[in-house]
Protein backbone atom coordinates (compact mmCIF):
# COMPACT_ATOMS: atom_id res chain seq x y z
CA UNK A 1 0.00 0.00 0.00
CA UNK A 2 1.63 3.43 -0.90
CA UNK A 3 1.50 6.09 1.45
CA UNK A 4 1.59 8.86 -1.71
CA UNK A 5 -0.11 11.82 -1.34
CA UNK A 6 -3.75 11.98 -2.93
CA UNK A 7 -4.77 14.57 -5.86
CA UNK A 8 -8.00 15.10 -6.75
CA UNK A 9 -9.06 16.84 -10.01
CA UNK A 10 -12.26 18.09 -9.52
CA UNK A 11 -15.19 19.77 -11.62
CA UNK A 12 -14.09 18.85 -15.04
CA UNK A 13 -15.74 17.14 -18.08
CA UNK A 14 -14.69 13.53 -17.98
CA UNK A 15 -14.41 12.00 -21.13
CA UNK A 16 -13.60 7.83 -20.93
CA UNK A 17 -14.72 5.57 -24.19
CA UNK A 18 -13.88 2.48 -21.75
CA UNK A 19 -16.57 3.71 -19.23
CA UNK A 20 -18.76 5.21 -21.48
CA UNK A 21 -18.28 7.96 -19.76
CA UNK A 22 -18.54 12.03 -20.77
CA UNK A 23 -19.88 13.75 -17.57
CA UNK A 24 -19.05 16.46 -15.51
CA UNK A 25 -17.24 14.95 -12.45
CA UNK A 26 -13.40 14.07 -10.27
CA UNK A 27 -10.47 12.01 -11.04
CA UNK A 28 -8.58 11.29 -7.52
CA UNK A 29 -4.90 9.72 -8.02
CA UNK A 30 -2.68 8.52 -5.61
CA UNK A 31 1.43 7.96 -6.43
CA UNK A 32 1.44 6.78 -10.17
CA UNK A 33 -2.45 4.99 -10.47
CA UNK A 34 -6.31 6.25 -10.60
CA UNK A 35 -7.84 5.59 -7.33
CA UNK A 36 -11.42 6.46 -8.86
CA UNK A 37 -13.39 8.75 -11.10
CA UNK A 38 -16.66 9.86 -12.05
CA UNK A 39 -19.04 12.14 -10.55
CA UNK A 40 -19.33 11.06 -7.18
CA UNK A 41 -16.10 10.70 -6.51
CA UNK A 42 -15.02 10.15 -2.10
CA UNK A 43 -11.94 12.57 -1.37
CA UNK A 44 -9.92 11.74 1.20
CA UNK A 45 -9.12 14.18 4.33
CA UNK A 46 -5.78 16.70 3.65
CA UNK A 47 -6.29 16.10 -0.43
CA UNK A 48 -4.85 18.48 -2.86
CA UNK A 49 -7.25 19.61 -4.65
CA UNK A 50 -7.43 21.01 -8.42
CA UNK A 51 -10.42 22.70 -9.46
CA UNK A 52 -10.89 22.74 -13.66
CA UNK A 53 -14.15 24.06 -14.04
CA UNK A 54 -14.44 24.58 -17.92
CA UNK A 55 -11.71 22.00 -18.75
CA UNK A 56 -12.38 18.34 -20.10
CA UNK A 57 -10.56 15.36 -18.60
CA UNK A 58 -9.03 13.24 -20.87
CA UNK A 59 -7.01 9.56 -20.99
CA UNK A 60 -3.75 9.88 -22.18
CA UNK A 61 -3.71 9.58 -26.00
CA UNK A 62 -1.86 7.04 -27.61
CA UNK A 63 -0.04 7.56 -30.84
CA UNK A 64 0.41 4.25 -32.75
CA UNK A 65 2.74 5.93 -35.88
CA UNK A 66 5.36 8.33 -34.98
CA UNK A 67 8.83 8.59 -36.82
CA UNK A 68 11.75 9.20 -34.51
CA UNK A 69 15.13 10.41 -35.89
CA UNK A 70 17.17 8.91 -32.99
CA UNK A 71 19.04 6.51 -33.18
CA UNK A 72 21.13 7.84 -36.17
CA UNK A 73 19.59 10.51 -37.65
CA UNK A 74 19.23 12.96 -33.98
CA UNK A 75 19.32 16.17 -36.50
CA UNK A 76 15.22 15.76 -37.50
CA UNK A 77 14.36 14.18 -34.05
CA UNK A 78 14.99 12.87 -30.72
CA UNK A 79 13.43 11.10 -28.19
CA UNK A 80 13.53 13.69 -25.81
CA UNK A 81 12.27 16.15 -28.70
CA UNK A 82 9.29 13.95 -30.11
CA UNK A 83 8.79 13.39 -26.53
CA UNK A 84 8.81 17.06 -25.11
CA UNK A 85 6.30 17.53 -28.68
CA UNK A 86 3.93 14.67 -27.65
CA UNK A 87 3.45 16.07 -24.00
CA UNK A 88 2.33 19.19 -25.35
CA UNK A 89 0.04 17.56 -27.76
CA UNK A 90 -1.80 15.12 -24.35
CA UNK A 91 -0.08 12.24 -25.90
CA UNK A 92 1.67 10.04 -23.00
CA UNK A 93 1.97 7.09 -25.26
CA UNK A 94 3.65 6.49 -28.55
CA UNK A 95 4.93 3.73 -30.48
CA UNK A 96 7.72 4.19 -32.58
CA UNK A 97 8.69 2.58 -35.93
CA UNK A 98 11.77 0.87 -36.64
CA UNK A 99 13.06 3.19 -39.55
CA UNK A 100 16.38 4.09 -37.67
CA UNK A 101 19.77 3.93 -38.51
CA UNK A 102 20.13 1.23 -37.53
CA UNK A 103 16.66 -0.25 -38.08
CA UNK A 104 14.96 -1.76 -34.92
CA UNK A 105 15.70 -5.54 -36.28
CA UNK A 106 17.56 -6.92 -33.00
CA UNK A 107 16.45 -7.52 -29.62
CA UNK A 108 19.37 -5.50 -28.26
CA UNK A 109 17.79 -2.42 -30.40
CA UNK A 110 14.56 -2.42 -29.03
CA UNK A 111 16.28 -2.84 -25.52
CA UNK A 112 18.64 0.25 -26.56
CA UNK A 113 15.32 2.63 -27.62
CA UNK A 114 13.71 1.79 -24.38
CA UNK A 115 16.70 2.55 -21.97
CA UNK A 116 17.30 5.62 -24.00
CA UNK A 117 13.38 6.42 -23.78
CA UNK A 118 13.66 5.64 -19.85
CA UNK A 119 16.62 7.96 -19.57
CA UNK A 120 15.29 10.94 -21.84
CA UNK A 121 11.49 10.76 -22.68
CA UNK A 122 8.90 12.28 -20.68
CA UNK A 123 6.56 10.37 -22.46
CA UNK A 124 6.10 6.12 -22.94
CA UNK A 125 7.77 5.13 -25.88
CA UNK A 126 7.47 1.39 -27.17
CA UNK A 127 9.08 0.80 -30.02
CA UNK A 128 8.40 -1.67 -32.91
CA UNK A 129 10.30 -3.14 -34.54
CA UNK A 130 10.79 -4.47 -38.33
CA UNK A 131 9.08 -7.18 -39.97
CA UNK A 132 11.90 -7.83 -42.21
CA UNK A 133 16.12 -7.12 -41.35
CA UNK A 134 17.04 -3.64 -42.47
CA UNK A 135 13.47 -3.45 -43.74
CA UNK A 136 14.71 -5.17 -47.20
CA UNK A 137 11.46 -7.07 -47.41
CA UNK A 138 13.43 -10.53 -48.01
CA UNK A 139 14.60 -11.88 -44.68
CA UNK A 140 12.24 -12.15 -41.77
CA UNK A 141 12.79 -10.75 -37.88
CA UNK A 142 12.82 -13.06 -34.96
CA UNK A 143 9.32 -12.19 -34.02
CA UNK A 144 9.71 -14.09 -30.61
CA UNK A 145 12.72 -12.20 -29.14
CA UNK A 146 11.80 -9.24 -30.59
CA UNK A 147 8.48 -9.54 -28.68
CA UNK A 148 10.06 -10.63 -25.37
CA UNK A 149 12.61 -7.54 -25.33
CA UNK A 150 9.37 -5.21 -25.68
CA UNK A 151 8.37 -4.59 -29.39
CA UNK A 152 4.52 -3.99 -29.15
CA UNK A 153 4.05 -4.83 -32.88
CA UNK A 154 5.99 -5.47 -36.24
CA UNK A 155 6.70 -3.41 -39.28
CA UNK A 156 8.86 -2.27 -41.87
CA UNK A 157 7.32 1.53 -41.15
CA UNK A 158 7.07 3.36 -44.55
CA UNK A 159 7.85 0.59 -46.58
CA UNK A 160 5.45 -2.22 -47.83
CA UNK A 161 6.38 -6.50 -48.14
CA UNK A 162 6.63 -6.47 -51.06
CA UNK A 163 7.08 -10.05 -51.50
CA UNK A 164 3.58 -12.20 -51.06
CA UNK A 165 5.28 -14.99 -49.48
CA UNK A 166 7.61 -13.56 -47.17
CA UNK A 167 4.29 -11.64 -46.16
CA UNK A 168 2.40 -14.93 -45.85
CA UNK A 169 5.29 -16.09 -43.37
CA UNK A 170 5.57 -13.26 -41.39
CA UNK A 171 1.91 -13.09 -41.13
CA UNK A 172 1.65 -17.02 -40.35
CA UNK A 173 5.03 -16.69 -37.90
CA UNK A 174 3.07 -13.61 -36.23
CA UNK A 175 0.03 -15.86 -35.17
CA UNK A 176 1.90 -18.16 -32.75
CA UNK A 177 2.74 -14.93 -30.78
CA UNK A 178 -0.30 -12.86 -31.74
CA UNK A 179 1.46 -10.74 -32.41
CA UNK A 180 0.23 -7.72 -34.55
CA UNK A 181 1.70 -6.98 -38.10
CA UNK A 182 1.20 -3.53 -39.47
CA UNK A 183 1.25 -2.96 -43.24
CA UNK A 184 2.57 -0.04 -45.22
CA UNK A 185 0.15 -0.74 -48.41
CA UNK A 186 1.78 0.80 -51.14
CA UNK A 187 2.62 -1.14 -53.93
CA UNK A 188 6.46 0.37 -54.80
CA UNK A 189 6.23 -0.75 -58.50
CA UNK A 190 2.61 1.58 -58.83
CA UNK A 191 3.68 3.97 -57.26
CA UNK A 192 7.06 3.99 -59.33
CA UNK A 193 8.34 7.38 -59.86
CA UNK A 194 4.83 9.26 -58.22
CA UNK A 195 4.53 11.82 -55.42
CA UNK A 196 0.94 13.16 -55.12
CA UNK A 197 -2.23 11.63 -56.11
CA UNK A 198 -2.59 10.48 -59.93
CA UNK A 199 -5.47 13.18 -61.31
CA UNK A 200 -6.04 15.85 -63.17
CA UNK A 201 -4.42 18.07 -60.43
CA UNK A 202 -1.01 16.35 -60.72
CA UNK A 203 -1.45 17.09 -64.79
CA UNK A 204 -1.76 20.41 -64.75
CA UNK A 205 1.10 20.45 -62.05
CA UNK A 206 3.29 18.18 -63.65
CA UNK A 207 4.08 16.11 -61.00
CA UNK A 208 3.98 12.06 -61.75
CA UNK A 209 0.84 10.71 -59.92
CA UNK A 210 0.49 8.01 -57.53
CA UNK A 211 -2.43 5.49 -58.25
CA UNK A 212 -4.95 4.61 -55.69
CA UNK A 213 -4.25 0.95 -56.97
CA UNK A 214 -1.28 0.98 -55.39
CA UNK A 215 -2.78 1.22 -52.01
CA UNK A 216 -5.91 -0.88 -52.86
CA UNK A 217 -3.81 -3.84 -54.84
CA UNK A 218 -1.21 -4.48 -51.63
CA UNK A 219 -4.55 -4.24 -49.16
CA UNK A 220 -6.08 -6.87 -51.20
CA UNK A 221 -3.68 -8.86 -51.78
CA UNK A 222 -2.78 -8.96 -47.65
CA UNK A 223 -6.34 -9.93 -46.75
CA UNK A 224 -6.47 -13.40 -48.67
CA UNK A 225 -3.20 -14.00 -46.66
CA UNK A 226 -5.01 -12.78 -43.42
CA UNK A 227 -7.67 -15.29 -44.57
CA UNK A 228 -5.22 -17.75 -44.99
CA UNK A 229 -3.36 -17.52 -41.79
CA UNK A 230 -5.69 -15.71 -38.85
CA UNK A 231 -3.28 -13.17 -37.81
CA UNK A 232 -3.61 -10.21 -36.39
CA UNK A 233 -3.21 -7.22 -39.33
CA UNK A 234 -3.19 -3.47 -39.13
CA UNK A 235 -2.84 -1.34 -42.28
CA UNK A 236 -0.81 1.44 -41.06
CA UNK A 237 -2.61 4.47 -42.93
CA UNK A 238 -5.13 4.32 -45.58
CA UNK A 239 -5.81 7.40 -48.03
CA UNK A 240 -8.56 6.36 -50.05
CA UNK A 241 -12.58 5.56 -50.24
CA UNK A 242 -12.10 2.05 -52.12
CA UNK A 243 -9.58 0.93 -48.89
CA UNK A 244 -12.84 2.12 -47.06
CA UNK A 245 -14.95 0.21 -48.59
CA UNK A 246 -12.32 -3.25 -48.92
CA UNK A 247 -12.03 -2.79 -45.21
CA UNK A 248 -15.64 -2.73 -43.81
CA UNK A 249 -16.45 -5.72 -46.15
CA UNK A 250 -12.95 -7.69 -44.67
CA UNK A 251 -14.59 -6.82 -40.96
CA UNK A 252 -18.11 -8.34 -42.52
CA UNK A 253 -16.40 -11.47 -43.03
CA UNK A 254 -14.86 -11.14 -39.68
CA UNK A 255 -11.11 -11.04 -40.38
CA UNK A 256 -8.88 -9.89 -37.91
CA UNK A 257 -8.13 -6.63 -39.79
CA UNK A 258 -7.73 -2.83 -38.49
CA UNK A 259 -6.50 0.43 -39.79
CA UNK A 260 -5.37 3.61 -39.16
CA UNK A 261 -6.29 6.97 -40.76
CA UNK A 262 -3.86 10.22 -40.32
CA UNK A 263 -5.30 13.13 -38.93
CA UNK A 264 -3.63 15.33 -41.49
CA UNK A 265 -5.60 13.22 -44.20
CA UNK A 266 -8.82 13.61 -42.38
CA UNK A 267 -8.25 17.43 -42.89
CA UNK A 268 -6.28 18.36 -45.78
CA UNK A 269 -6.74 17.23 -49.53
CA UNK A 270 -4.57 17.26 -52.65
CA UNK A 271 -5.57 21.18 -53.37
CA UNK A 272 -3.01 21.72 -50.31
CA UNK A 273 -0.31 20.63 -52.76
CA UNK A 274 -1.28 23.27 -55.89
CA UNK A 275 1.51 25.51 -55.09
CA UNK A 276 3.87 22.69 -55.37
CA UNK A 277 3.86 23.01 -50.86
CA UNK A 278 6.52 19.90 -50.22
CA UNK A 279 5.32 20.13 -46.30
CA UNK A 280 1.98 18.67 -47.64
CA UNK A 281 3.89 16.44 -49.75
CA UNK A 282 2.90 12.59 -47.95
CA UNK A 283 3.22 9.25 -48.18
CA UNK A 284 -0.01 7.85 -48.66
CA UNK A 285 -0.52 11.10 -50.44
CA UNK A 286 -3.44 13.86 -49.64
CA UNK A 287 -6.11 12.44 -52.35
CA UNK A 288 -9.31 14.01 -53.75
CA UNK A 289 -12.05 15.66 -51.32
CA UNK A 290 -14.16 12.71 -51.96
CA UNK A 291 -11.81 10.12 -50.41
CA UNK A 292 -11.44 12.46 -47.54
CA UNK A 293 -14.71 12.59 -46.77
CA UNK A 294 -15.10 8.83 -46.98
CA UNK A 295 -12.09 8.94 -44.41
CA UNK A 296 -14.35 11.06 -42.53
CA UNK A 297 -17.39 8.26 -42.62
CA UNK A 298 -15.01 5.58 -41.96
CA UNK A 299 -14.54 7.10 -38.86
CA UNK A 300 -17.93 8.08 -37.96
CA UNK A 301 -19.02 4.01 -38.55
CA UNK A 302 -16.07 2.71 -36.99
CA UNK A 303 -14.58 1.34 -40.23
CA UNK A 304 -11.76 3.09 -39.17
CA UNK A 305 -10.39 2.11 -35.92
CA UNK A 306 -7.24 4.42 -35.06
CA UNK A 307 -6.41 8.31 -36.01
CA UNK A 308 -2.50 8.55 -35.69
CA UNK A 309 -0.47 11.75 -36.39
CA UNK A 310 1.87 9.87 -38.69
CA UNK A 311 4.36 12.18 -37.33
CA UNK A 312 7.66 12.15 -39.43
CA UNK A 313 9.69 14.87 -38.99
CA UNK A 314 12.35 16.36 -41.84
CA UNK A 315 15.05 18.68 -41.49
CA UNK A 316 14.52 22.36 -43.63
CA UNK A 317 17.17 21.03 -46.21
CA UNK A 318 15.15 17.42 -46.81
CA UNK A 319 12.22 19.87 -47.38
CA UNK A 320 13.90 22.58 -49.35
CA UNK A 321 13.87 21.00 -52.39
CA UNK A 322 11.25 20.90 -55.79
CA UNK A 323 8.20 18.96 -54.86
CA UNK A 324 9.56 15.82 -56.86
CA UNK A 325 12.92 15.75 -55.13
CA UNK A 326 11.58 16.71 -51.36
CA UNK A 327 11.20 13.85 -48.77
CA UNK A 328 7.80 12.90 -47.56
CA UNK A 329 6.52 13.67 -44.23
CA UNK A 330 5.05 16.33 -41.81
CA UNK A 331 5.38 16.06 -38.32
CA UNK A 332 1.82 15.90 -35.98
CA UNK A 333 2.01 14.26 -32.58
CA UNK A 334 1.59 17.69 -30.99
CA UNK A 335 -1.62 18.60 -33.10
CA UNK A 336 -2.54 15.13 -33.21
CA UNK A 337 -5.57 16.23 -30.70
CA UNK A 338 -6.55 19.13 -32.18
CA UNK A 339 -6.61 17.71 -35.84
CA UNK A 340 -9.04 15.09 -34.17
CA UNK A 341 -11.50 17.62 -32.74
CA UNK A 342 -12.35 19.51 -35.76
CA UNK A 343 -14.49 16.01 -36.95
CA UNK A 344 -16.19 17.00 -33.50
CA UNK A 345 -16.27 21.15 -33.91
CA UNK A 346 -16.50 21.17 -37.65
CA UNK A 347 -18.07 17.51 -38.67
CA UNK A 348 -20.03 17.16 -35.11
CA UNK A 349 -19.35 13.61 -34.43
CA UNK A 350 -19.38 12.09 -31.07
CA UNK A 351 -16.67 13.40 -28.72
CA UNK A 352 -16.38 9.70 -26.73
CA UNK A 353 -16.00 7.84 -29.83
CA UNK A 354 -13.47 10.05 -31.93
CA UNK A 355 -11.80 9.88 -28.56
CA UNK A 356 -11.72 6.12 -28.87
CA UNK A 357 -9.57 6.16 -31.69
CA UNK A 358 -6.35 7.70 -29.82
CA UNK A 359 -6.69 6.00 -26.79
CA UNK A 360 -8.64 2.92 -26.08
CA UNK A 361 -8.82 1.22 -29.59
CA UNK A 362 -4.56 1.71 -30.40
CA UNK A 363 -3.96 0.65 -26.32
CA UNK A 364 -5.72 -2.79 -27.13
CA UNK A 365 -4.43 -3.38 -30.74
CA UNK A 366 -0.76 -2.54 -28.97
CA UNK A 367 -1.56 -4.44 -25.91
CA UNK A 368 -1.35 -1.54 -23.83
CA UNK A 369 -1.69 -0.58 -20.51
CA UNK A 370 -3.61 2.57 -21.18
CA UNK A 371 -5.60 4.70 -22.67
CA UNK A 372 -8.60 5.08 -20.07
CA UNK A 373 -9.29 6.49 -16.65
CA UNK A 374 -10.69 3.40 -14.88
CA UNK A 375 -9.44 3.25 -11.44
CA UNK A 376 -6.04 0.98 -11.14
CA UNK A 377 -5.36 2.35 -14.49
CA UNK A 378 -1.60 4.76 -14.88
CA UNK A 379 -2.56 7.96 -13.83
CA UNK A 380 -2.13 9.23 -17.40
CA UNK A 381 -4.68 11.83 -18.50
CA UNK A 382 -4.52 15.65 -19.84
CA UNK A 383 -6.83 19.01 -18.80
CA UNK A 384 -7.98 20.14 -22.33
CA UNK A 385 -9.99 23.52 -23.16
CA UNK A 386 -11.77 22.32 -26.13
CA UNK A 387 -12.87 25.39 -27.89
CA UNK A 388 -9.69 27.44 -27.49
CA UNK A 389 -8.82 28.81 -30.60
CA UNK A 390 -5.41 29.05 -31.52
CA UNK A 391 -3.40 29.01 -35.68
CA UNK A 392 -0.68 26.44 -36.21
CA UNK A 393 2.66 27.83 -35.79
CA UNK A 394 5.65 25.69 -37.39
CA UNK A 395 7.71 27.38 -35.74
CA UNK A 396 6.09 27.04 -32.05
CA UNK A 397 5.90 23.43 -32.46
CA UNK A 398 7.85 21.61 -30.11
CA UNK A 399 9.49 18.99 -32.51
CA UNK A 400 12.86 19.19 -33.81
CA UNK A 401 11.89 19.48 -37.10
CA UNK A 402 9.14 22.25 -38.15
CA UNK A 403 7.56 20.27 -41.78
CA UNK A 404 4.21 20.84 -40.70
CA UNK A 405 1.30 20.05 -43.28
CA UNK A 406 -0.78 21.95 -40.91
CA UNK A 407 1.09 25.36 -40.69
CA UNK A 408 -1.25 28.10 -40.51
CA UNK A 409 -4.71 26.09 -39.83
CA UNK A 410 -7.13 27.74 -37.29
CA UNK A 411 -7.58 24.73 -34.85
CA UNK A 412 -9.89 24.49 -32.16
CA UNK A 413 -9.24 21.88 -28.54
CA UNK A 414 -5.60 23.40 -26.71
CA UNK A 415 -4.04 20.89 -24.15
CA UNK A 416 -3.53 23.08 -20.95
CA UNK A 417 -1.77 20.22 -18.81
CA UNK A 418 -0.05 16.91 -19.10
CA UNK A 419 -0.10 13.95 -16.30
CA UNK A 420 2.13 10.82 -17.11
CA UNK A 421 1.90 8.20 -13.84
CA UNK A 422 0.48 11.24 -11.93
CA UNK A 423 3.44 13.95 -12.68
CA UNK A 424 3.06 16.72 -14.29
CA UNK A 425 5.09 16.67 -17.61
CA UNK A 426 3.49 19.58 -19.35
CA UNK A 427 2.00 22.38 -18.46
CA UNK A 428 0.81 25.79 -21.14
CA UNK A 429 0.74 28.33 -17.97
CA UNK A 430 4.24 27.44 -17.38
CA UNK A 431 5.23 26.19 -20.87
CA UNK A 432 6.98 23.07 -19.30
Amino acid sequence: MTDAPFYAFVNARLVDPVQERDEIGGLLIQGDRIVDSGPDIIIPDETETLDCTGLTLLPGLVDMQVFTGEPGEEHRETLATVSRAAAAGGVTNLAMMPNTSPVIDDAALVDYVLRRARATSIVRIHPMAAITKNCDGTHMSEFGLLQEAGAVAFTDGDKAVMNALTMRRALSYAANFDALIMQHAMDADLQSAGVMHEGELATRLGLAGIPVAAETAIIDRDLRLVELTGARYHIAQISAADSVATIRAAKARGLKVSCSVSATHLMLNENDVESYRTFAKLNPPLRSEGDRLALVDGIADGTIDVVVSGHNPQDAEAKRQTFAQSAYGTVGVETLLAGLLTLHHADGLELKSLLATVTSRPAELLGLEAGSLEAGNKADFSLVDLDAPWIVDADNLRSKSKNAAIDGRKLQGVVEACYVSGKRVFDLGGQK
